[in-house]
């Protein structure tokens, strides 16, 4: 997410290409501890474990990790008091179920969301903290108030750490098609939404592509999810140069992508180190991902787009200005990508980004890369604009809308 537009972070993320092999070769026993470590005191983690022990009305409770469709038959199966109940005894864990009610994750993540920001107010005034911490505590604390306002939809919430977030934008449950926005680096609970620079945040994303959906199609019943449910790279470091954080996160959005009520088609929109994600995630995605578009991609870990094994139609788009061009297009022993999506030899369909500034710029209002995101988002895939200027992006479709 954060841009990096200044010629010496260039150069670091070159030299990082080249010296990560040896730093990954010399890695501590305390960074290896770090990737593999299960902390115990996660909120998540004990609440899922409560769900383990629980019942309701003297039925045991099914495994949290079941599939979407067996989830989904349980919850089915109970009233509305009961669904309520479980939602109070344990709103991390119902909050994050794939499969649980969209409605009733919303609930579960508003009370998490209270009880989180309860925490932090606790840890504003704890003198162990250094005032640095304390100002952390405070600006998390009124991050999860923002969160709680009425009308907002959390779809997933995690507190540990740096956090994991999703939030609705639209009737999930009534949606004829959904977008699914994956961000970059430096995500987190923190910059999920920004008041500066608001469409590089994946809320301000989110809300962008939601509006110009409904722009470009008044009558399609569309929903749009800013989805930071993975951890995300910090910065240009070793994590962001090698798929780890791609591969956890292929793997939750993966399920994200399964635990959507109904079959409506799903698009995903994937910037900068998401693509990695979505490379990564696309050959287990489920046919009703129709369409993976990237934007600003360091590669997806393929040399063409056929390599990725999925039936979606693949998009790519990047702005003159963004420095991910910069980036070597490699992957040696891990490290980098693989091919330039935008490159010809990948083979996917390169949409105009005019009017996207830097790295960041690819969903502000105005931009023919925002446009283009939401004619794919409604389908209408005759109205794209290529790169090119010609037609080359809209080869075989011959109607105005695909449903």
């Amino acid at each position: 997410m954060t841009s990096f537009d200044s010629s010496p972070q260039l150069s670091a993320w070159r030299a990082l290409l080249a010296l990560a092999v040896v730093f990954v070769m010399l890695a501590t026993t305390g960074w290896t501890a770090v990737r593999h470590h299960k902390d115990a005191a996660s909120p998540l983690a004990a609440s899922l474990s409560a769900w383990e022990q629980g019942h309701i009305n003297g039925r045991a409770l099914p495994d949290a990790t079941a599939p979407a469709g067996k989830l989904a038959h349980f919850f089915a199966s109970l009233s509305a008091q009961q669904r309520t109940r479980l939602a109070t005894r344990y709103p991390l864990a119902v909050g994050n179920m794939n499969g649980a009610p969209v409605e009733l994750r919303y609930r579960a993540n508003h009370i998490a969301l209270d009880q989180a920001r309860k925490t932090e107010r606790k840890r504003m005034h704890d003198n162990r903290l250094s005032p640095l911490g304390q100002q952390e505590a405070e600006r998390r604390m009124k991050r999860f108030g923002v969160m709680m306002h009425p009308g907002r939809q959390v779809l997933s919430f995690d507190p540990m750490g740096s956090g994991r977030i999703a939030e609705v934008f639209g009737d999930l449950d009534q949606a004829s098609r959904v977008s699914v926005v994956v961000p970059g680096v430096d995500t987190n609970l923190l910059t999920f939404e920004r008041t500066n620079r608001k469409y590089s945040a994946p809320v301000g994303m989110a809300k962008a592509l939601y509006r110009a959906e409904h722009s470009a199609s008044p009558r399609a019943r569309t929903a749009v999810i800013a989805w930071a449910d993975y951890t995300a790279p910090i910065g240009l470091g070793v994590d962001a140069a090698t798929s780890m954080r791609a591969d956890e996160g292929a793997i939750r959005l993966n399920s994200l992508v399964r635990g959507l009520p109904g079959h409506s088609p799903v698009a995903l929109y994937c910037h900068s180190y998401g693509s990695v994600v979505c490379g990564v995630a696309a050959r287990q995605l489920p046919s009703r991902v129709s369409d993976i578009a990237v934007a600003g991609s360091p590669g997806m870990r393929a040399d063409t787009a056929s390599q990725l094994g999925t039936g979606a139609r693949i998009w790519a788009t990047r702005d003159g200005d963004d420095w991910i061009q910069d980036v070597p297009n490699m992957e040696v022993g891990g490290l980098g990508h693989g091919a330039d999506p935008v490159s010809r030899d990948f083979g996917a369909r390169v949409l105009s980004a005019r009017g996207a500034i830097g790295h960041t710029g690819y969903f502000e209002p105005g931009t023919e890369s925002l446009s283009n995101f939401a004619d794919i988002g409604t389908g209408s895939y005759r109205s794209v604009r290529c790169a090119s200027g010609d037609d080359a992006c809209r080869k075989e479709f011959s109607g105005t809308t695909v449903a």
